[in-house]
């Protein structure tokens, strides 16, 4: 009989300016050396389902962490009401994300069974903060989920206010993974093209896919946005891109 078991645990973490961070951990308890995997939560939060995705991660046979992003505006809150804080504030900064995903890294590779690869994966506005983490920390891989304002702008009143990272493109050290529906509007067909474009310009390593019938969080199994085709193909781009990458 196979050994099948993980390990789902809420710890702290240090991360941006040392500041200690809350974070849902998942990983394999039958031993071997493997990569780790940041999940970088979407905007409504470090919730139910994003905790279910760190834990599908450890089944895959990775070590996996979800930093809460939202720990400082509203620490033991609510995901919702964590979120609206966040909203109202227009998002995680991008300075501080990028020293939680750094801290996130190190704890991944501070395990005794680690390999030392680490990719990040995120959904919304975690696919624009996986593109970033990609841009700002060791990775070996990064898959952006929908990502929006990667390239673009907000419009005026959208509750995410970031920063377009298009011209931050040639800095890209890792991988990139997107998987995008068809119909979303944020990002829209055209600006994936776009980024496909900056991505090419600049020889990065990339590999894209896009999926009719599917608009924005079309992985979100709890919402009336889940397409059940392009979530089971997606699933199965990200587990062989990250087999490649990650060495697990």
């Amino acid at each position: 009989m196979q050994y099948d078991a993980i390990l789902a645990e809420t710890i702290g973490i240090r991360g941006h300016a040392d500041d200690e961070i809350e974070a849902y951990t998942a990983r394999p308890m039958d031993g071997g050396s493997r990569g780790g995997m940041i999940v970088i939560h979407h905007m409504p939060g470090y919730d139910a389902g994003t905790k279910e995705i760190t834990r599908r991660f450890a089944t895959m046979g990775y070590h996996a962490i979800c930093p809460n992003l939202y720990t400082r505006e509203a620490p033991g809150a609510d995901p919702d009401d964590a979120a609206a804080t966040a909203r109202a504030q227009g998002g995680v900064p991008d300075e501080r994300f990028v020293g939680d995903a750094a801290g996130a890294a190190r704890w991944l590779r501070s395990l005794p069974s680690a390999n030392g690869n680490v990719g990040a994966i995120g959904f919304c506005s975690g696919g624009r903060q996986a593109v970033l983490a990609g841009i700002e920390v060791d990775l070996q891989a990064a898959v952006d989920c929908y990502g929006a304002f990667v390239v673009g702008t907000p419009p005026e009143g959208f509750p995410l206010q970031v920063s377009p990272l298009a011209d931050r493109i040639p800095e890209l050290r890792a991988p990139l993974l997107g998987l995008f529906g068809n119909e979303d509007s944020y990002p829209s067909p055209d600006q994936v093209d776009e980024l496909e474009k900056l991505l090419q310009e600049n020889g990065k390593a990339y590999e894209f896919h896009r999926y009719d019938d599917a608009g924005h969080a079309f992985f979100s199994v709890d919402r009336p946005a889940y397409r059940v085709a392009a979530a089971v193909d997606g699933w199965e781009k990200i587990s062989s891109f990250l087999a490649r990458h990650l060495g697990s």
